[in-house]
């Protein structure tokens, strides 16, 4: 933003404050002041509307605390060597139903998470 003030504005402000006496002196020096604070103002006021105008920074949609396809990864490498534990028990009465119940405990822990995640990523404004 450039001054309102010319260089020659300024120059007969100091010109009138040398040629006038010491009574109007006073005068001249505050009618220049209160022209630079009018200007001030003036340039505050601009950057504020300016400021006003602008979109606050967009917050991160969901928390970083993973992806569901990390869960499904850990899911994957805990699922299989545990299933290989089931499945060794093998006429054990908790072989089967072992192997069945930790499927079924996996599933329910990914879909669970899968849908609060789809929650927490959806925008506010997007919700109804």
């Amino acid at each position: 933003m450039t001054s309102s003030f010319s260089p020659e504005e300024i120059r007969a402000a100091a010109e009138t404050h040398n040629e006038l006496g010491p009574a109007y002196r006073d005068a001249v020096i505050e009618s220049f002041l209160d022209k630079v604070g009018r200007e001030i103002d003036a340039r505050v006021d601009s950057r504020l509307a300016q400021q006003a105008v602008q979109p606050p920074p967009a917050k991160q949609r969901h928390s970083g605390s993973g992806s569901p396809f990390a869960l499904a990864i850990i899911s994957m490498g805990l699922g299989i060597p545990l299933s290989g534990i089931a499945v060794a028990a093998g006429e054990h009465p908790a072989g089967l139903a072992g192997l069945v119940v930790l499927w079924i405990a996996i599933t329910v822990i990914n879909i669970a998470y899968n849908v609060s995640y789809g929650a927490r990523s959806q925008h506010p404004s997007d919700r109804r």
